[in-house]
C-alpha cells in the first residue's frame, strides 16, 4: 500500500511526469524534424498523428481499466486476482489492437479522402498512418505491463521504457526523414516509421523489467496469468467507459482540427504548433492523473475513505504548482516555445497570442482532473464517460458554432478549451458531492 506522504505522492508521479515528457518528446521530434522539412509533411503529422493516438487512447483506456482493479485487489490483498487480470488484459488489448488496426488501414484512407479540404493532405496522411498504425500491436504489450507497474506504484520502470522510446526516435528521425548514412530519405514516412520502430524498442524494454522483476515474484504474477472470462467481464465494465471516454475526446478534437483545416492551411499550421506546445502542459496533468487512480483504488480497497479527501488536496496542490512553471513559461516566453516546434515566421505571431490566451485553461484542467479521476478511479467508469459525453458535446457545438458559424478569428476558436474544461469540472464535483460513490463495488 502506498502511504500518504508528498515525498510517496511525488515518487509515483514524477517518474509518470517524466515519462509522458519523454513519450511526448517522441511527437515533438516527429514535429520539429518534419517542420524543418515541409509544411506540408508537418501539418500531415499532426493531423495523423491525432487518428494514431485516437485509437491508441482506445486501448491506453482498457489499460487504465486493468490498473484501477489491480491496484484495487492490492489494497484488498487479493493477490491471486493480479495475474488474471494481467493475463486477461494483454489478450484483450490483441483483440482491440486487431480491429483498430484492421479500421485504420482499410477504412480511414476513403473517410480522410471525404472529408478532407486539401486533396495532397489527405494524401500524406494516409501515407504516415498507413505506417503509424503497426504501432498499435507494440502498444497493447506495453500498455498491459505499465498498468501492472502504475498500479504498484512502481513507475520508474515505466520512465526507462519512455527513455528508450524518446531517444531511439530521435536518432530514427534523424536517419530516415532526411536520408542520412546509407538510408534512404523518407521524409513523412520516415518520421511514421521511425516512431514506430522506438514504440517497438520500448515494448522490448517493458518486457525485460517485467520478467527480472522482484514484482513478478511477490504478486505471483505469471503463476495464475491466464485468459479468465470472469476478469474479463470486469475489465470490460471497468475499462469499456475509459476506453471510449479516450475515444470519444480525441475524435472530438480530431474533429476540431479538421474543421480549422477546411478555414484554412495557415490557420492549421498555428493550430498544430499549439497542439504540440498544449501536449507538454498536459504531462504534469498525466503524471498526477495515474497517480489518483491508483491511489484511489488502493484506498477504497482498503475501506479507507477517509483518506480520499487528503489524497485529492495534495495532489491537487502538486499539480497546481508543477503546471505553474509551465505557464510562466508560456506567458513570458511564449516565442522561444514555439520557435522550437516550428521556426517559420510568418506563423510565430498568431501562435504566440493563442497560447498566451490559453495558457491559464491548463490550470483549470489540471485542477479539475483530480476530481474527475478520482470517479474513474473508485470505478464508477461509466459515470466519468457520462461526463466526459455531455462535455464533448458542448465542446463540439460551441466549435461548430465558433467555426462553421461565427466564423471567428482562429485565437477565438480556441476559447472552446475552457468550455471543455469548465463543464467537465462542473460535473465532476457535482457528482462526487452529491452522490454515493465510495463503495462501489468492482
Amino acid at each position: 500500500m502506498l502511504d500518504l506522504r508528498y515525498k510517496t505522492i511525488l515518487s509515483v508521479a514524477l517518474p509518470l511526469m517524466i515519462s509522458s515528457f519523454i513519450q511526448s518528446i517522441v511527437m515533438l521530434t516527429d514535429t520539429a524534424f518534419l517542420s524543418r522539412y515541409s509544411t506540408l509533411a508537418f501539418d500531415a503529422s499532426g493531423n495523423g498523428g491525432l487518428l494514431y493516438v485516437t485509437t491508441f487512447m482506445a486501448l491506453a483506456g482498457m489499460g487504465d481499466g486493468s490498473q484501477i482493479l489491480i491496484a484495487r485487489r492490492i489494497g484488498q490483498k487479493n493477490i491471486g486476482a493480479i495475474g488474471r487480470i494481467f493475463g486477461t488484459s494483454i489478450l484483450t488489448h490483441l483483440l482491440l489492437a486487431g480491429l483498430l488496426f484492421l479500421f485504420l488501414q482499410n477504412l480511414m484512407p476513403a473517410l480522410l479522402h471525404s472529408y478532407s479540404k486539401h486533396h495532397d493532405l489527405a494524401l500524406a496522411q494516409v501515407d504516415f498512418i498507413s505506417i503509424r498504425s503497426y504501432s498499435l500491436f507494440f502498444a497493447m504489450i506495453s500498455l498491459s505491463i505499465q498498468a501492472f507497474f502504475f498500479a504498484t506504484g512502481k513507475t520508474w520502470m515505466v520512465l526507462i521504457s519512455a527513455l528508450v522510446t524518446a531517444s531511439s526516435n530521435i536518432l530514427l528521425d534523424d536517419l530516415l526523414i532526411f536520408g542520412k548514412g546509407s538510408f534512404p530519405e523518407m521524409g513523412l514516412e520516415g518520421a511514421a516509421l521511425a516512431s514506430t520502430l522506438a514504440d517497438g524498442l520500448g515494448m522490448v524494454t517493458l518486457i525485460l523489467f517485467i520478467l527480472f522483476s522482484k514484482l513478478r515474484k511477490e504478486y505471483a504474477l505469471f503463476a495464475h496469468f491466464s485468459f479468465n472470462f470472469e476478469s474479463f467481464k470486469e475489465l470490460i465494465k471497468v475499462g469499456s467507459p475509459i476506453m471510449f471516454q479516450g475515444f470519444i475526446a480525441l475524435t472530438t478534437w480530431t474533429v476540431f482540427f479538421t474543421w480549422i483545416e477546411q478555414i484554412g492551411k495557415f490557420e492549421l499550421t498555428v493550430s498544430q504548433n499549439i497542439r504540440a506546445i498544449y501536449f507538454l502542459a498536459f504531462i504534469p496533468i498525466w503524471g498526477f492523473s495515474g497517480t489518483t487512480k491508483t491511489y484511489i483504488s488502493q484506498y477504497i480497497g482498503r475501506g479507507d475513505f477517509d483518506a480520499l479527501k487528503t489524497i485529492q488536496k495534495r495532489i491537487q496542490l502538486l499539480t497546481v504548482l508543477f503546471l505553474s512553471t509551465i505557464l510562466l513559461a508560456a506567458l513570458f516566453f511564449p516565442e522561444q516555445l514555439i520557435s522550437k516546434i516550428n521556426p517559420e515566421k510568418e506563423y510565430l505571431s498568431k501562435s504566440v497570442d493563442i497560447l498566451r490566451f490559453i495558457s491559464v485553461s491548463t490550470l483549470l484542467f489540471g485542477f479539475v482532473s483530480v476530481y474527475f479521476q478520482t470517479i474513474n478511479g473508485s470505478g464508477n467508469t461509466v459515470v466519468s464517460f457520462t461526463i466526459e459525453v455531455i462535455s464533448v458535446i458542448i465542446y463540439i457545438v460551441a466549435s461548430y458554432i465558433l467555426i462553421k458559424v461565427l466564423k471567428l478569428d482562429i485565437l477565438w476558436i480556441w476559447s472552446v478549451e475552457y468550455i471543455y474544461f469548465g463543464v467537465m469540472g462542473a460535473l465532476s464535483i457535482g457528482y462526487l458531492r452529491f452522490f454515493d460513490w465510495k463503495k462501489k463495488v468492482i
